[in-house]
C-alpha cells in the first residue's frame, strides 16, 4: 500500500550521551554549564536545551571511561555572548581545546570537553 506523503526526517529534537559515571557528567552539565535538569531518574538526566530540545545523560552498560574517539560527534550548543561564557567556564576550571574565534562566516565558536572527553562547542550566530 503506498503512502499518501512521504515522510519528514528533520529537525533535531535531542541528544543522548552515554557514560559510566553520571553523578559527575550530570554535575558537569548542571553546575559547569549552568543547565537546569528536566528529568531526574537513577540511570539518566534529561536537560532542556532549547523550546522543545533536550539533552540526555544516561547510562549504558558498555560504556565506561572517558570516550575513546571523542572527535566522533561535536555538540554545539548556543550561546548570545561567546566571550562571557567563554570567561565564566574557563573561571570553572573548565581546560578549551579552541580560543573563541569569529569564523569567516561570522559566528564565534571556541570547544572545549566535559569530563567523559565528549566535544563540545559553543557557538554564537551572527546578528541577522
Amino acid at each position: 500500500m503506498p503512502l499518501e506523503h512521504e515522510p519528514h526526517v528533520g529537525g533535531l529534537i535531542g541528544v543522548l550521551i552515554y557514560t559510566g559515571d553520571l553523578k559527575r557528567l550530570a554535575n558537569f552539565y548542571e553546575n559547569t554549564l549552568g543547565m537546569t535538569p528536566q528529568s531526574v531518574k537513577s540511570h539518566a538526566v534529561a536537560f532542556k536545551w532549547s523550546n522543545n530540545t533536550r539533552i540526555t545523560l544516561a547510562t549504558h552498560s558498555e560504556v565506561r571511561g572517558r570516550s575513546r574517539e571523542p572527535q566522533r560527534i561535536m555538540v554545539n550548543l548556543a550561546t548570545d555572548d561567546i566571550l562571557a561564557a567563554h570567561s565564566a567556564l574557563a573561571a570553572k576550571g573548565v581546560a578549551f581545546i579552541r580560543k573563541p574565534e569569529q569564523e569567516k562566516w561570522g559566528g564565534w565558536v571556541t570547544t572545549f570537553s566535559d569530563p567523559d572527553g565528549n566535544i563540545l562547542q559553543l557557538l554564537q550566530l551572527p546578528p541577522e
